[in-house]
């Protein structure tokens, strides 16, 4: 399968490279399964309906996903809608991590949450470009063996979240800016599809 690696070549000028970046953006986003894309959707709007959990995870420019992730889901979300959905990031409180981390293992900051605060039918969304830290493996591995629905959004060649996740949300190209930005790119897509189709048909005016 070809695999869309970014940057090729040396660019002359940031104009050039920002073509190349945004064709690349581009060809990456066409990838992704629309099955799966449909799948997470649905899994979202369940999880929100049944009133479970959801929880998000993810390290470093994934963490930072997450906790954008919290904010736009409970705040935007809600704005105008029936809508309430209960969403907690595993990557947003640093003395709980750091606590896991110095007691336990760094590998399981997330399962350890998990361990405290999830129950089946709850759901995990779990961010990795590379797919195969050992935290959102462990992590991933917990909620398999306690009946908690899974979404995987990986890069790269996918790792071992795109293998094992319930949903798997790949995009298939190795740079990490362009793995990271379809990722927040999906999360805008599930969270501004979901509020549209919830949206009280007397409000005239929508802002996402």
């Amino acid at each position: 399968k070809y695999k869309m690696k970014f940057p090729l070549k040396k660019t002359k000028n940031i104009k050039e490279y920002f073509e190349d970046y945004k064709n690349t953006l581009n060809k990456t986003l066409n990838s992704v399964n629309l099955k799966n894309l449909n799948k997470f959707s649905n899994v979202l709007e369940n999880t929100i309906l049944k009133g479970r959990n959801i929880f998000v995870c993810g390290n470093g420019g994934s963490a930072a996903i997450a906790n954008h992730l919290v904010c736009d889901y409970i705040k935007l979300m809600r704005k105008n809608t029936s809508l309430k959905p209960k969403v907690i990031s595993l990557s947003s409180n640093n003395e709980l991590i750091t606590a896991i981390s110095n007691d336990f293992s760094y590998d399981k900051i997330f399962s350890e949450q998990l361990e405290y605060l999830a129950k089946k039918d709850d759901l995990l969304i779990l961010i990795s470009s590379s797919g195969n830290s050992k935290n959102i493996v462990n992590a991933l591995r917990y909620c398999k063996i306690n009946k908690i629905k899974t979404v995987g959004l990986s890069g790269f060649r996918g790792g071992y979240l795109s293998k094992k996740a319930d949903i798997n949300i790949h995009f298939n190209c190795e740079n990490y800016g362009i793995s990271e930005d379809s990722h927040h790119i999906i999360m805008h897509v599930a969270i501004q599809y979901m509020r549209q189709k919830y949206l009280q048909t007397n409000i005239k005016k929508t802002i996402f």
